[in-house]
């Protein structure tokens, strides 16, 4: 488990750094910066756990997160010229991320009662709706509804992990399985540019 708190915590930091930068190119005060950063981090936590009434919220019953995020706004503000060019590496962060909140929501979904098709959709909001809020206030078209494979890939993570679970497999070995998958697929979608069809025509379009 201290493992998956760690990359918890690493992806935590790699959300936040991206919340801040994106808001720093948009020419947010100091103030915008943080909220921004908040957002993106713990964004997705906080509203699974206010749907399913989850007491405390992540970030509010552990202050880890509060600190990595302000950590993470001082690295910003400190090395922002620094850490644009290390585009990559915050990138394989946020996909480390991406695999374990999807996996950390979809446990804690099932660890309420709730049926596993609600878990494995607690699981994808913990996952992206922390940059879906950070687009949406800093006036963008949100990453997951625009293009690449990016809630998909937690959705086929989130399947297999819940395939594993019936089957009774180890859980540490189920969660780094899955999440590997999810880290997988988001770099080969971005990697070869994958993305999913767009609904342009129906059956009555004429051609």
């Amino acid at each position: 488990m201290e493992l998956i708190y760690t990359l918890d915590i690493l992806g935590t930091f790699a959300f936040a750094i991206s919340g801040a930068l994106v808001a720093s190119e948009k020419n947010f005060d100091l103030f915008g910066v943080l909220i921004i950063a908040f957002v993106t981090a713990v964004g997705g936590g906080m509203l699974r756990d206010v749907l399913i009434n989850a007491h405390p919220i992540n970030w509010i019953g552990d202050l880890n997160y509060v600190w990595t995020i302000l950590a993470a706004v001082i690295t910003t503000i400190l090395f922002k010229s620094k850490i644009l060019p290390l585009s990559k590496t915050l990138f394989l962060f946020d996909t480390i991320g991406l695999g374990v909140f999807t996996l950390l929501g979809l446990q804690k979904g099932l660890a309420y009662n709730l049926h596993p098709i609600i878990a494995l959709i607690m699981g994808m909001i913990s996952a992206v709706f922390g940059g879906v809020l950070r687009d949406i206030l800093t006036n963008k078209v949100p990453l997951i509804f625009e293009k690449e494979i990016y809630a998909s890939a937690c959705l086929v993570g989130g399947v297999l992990y819940l395939s594993l679970d019936y089957f009774e497999v180890n859980q540490n070995v189920s969660f780094v399985f899955a999440a590997s998958i999810i880290f997988s697929i988001r770099l080969v979608a971005v990697k070869f540019h994958l993305q999913l069809p767009k609904i342009k025509d129906d059956l009555f379009t004429k051609k």
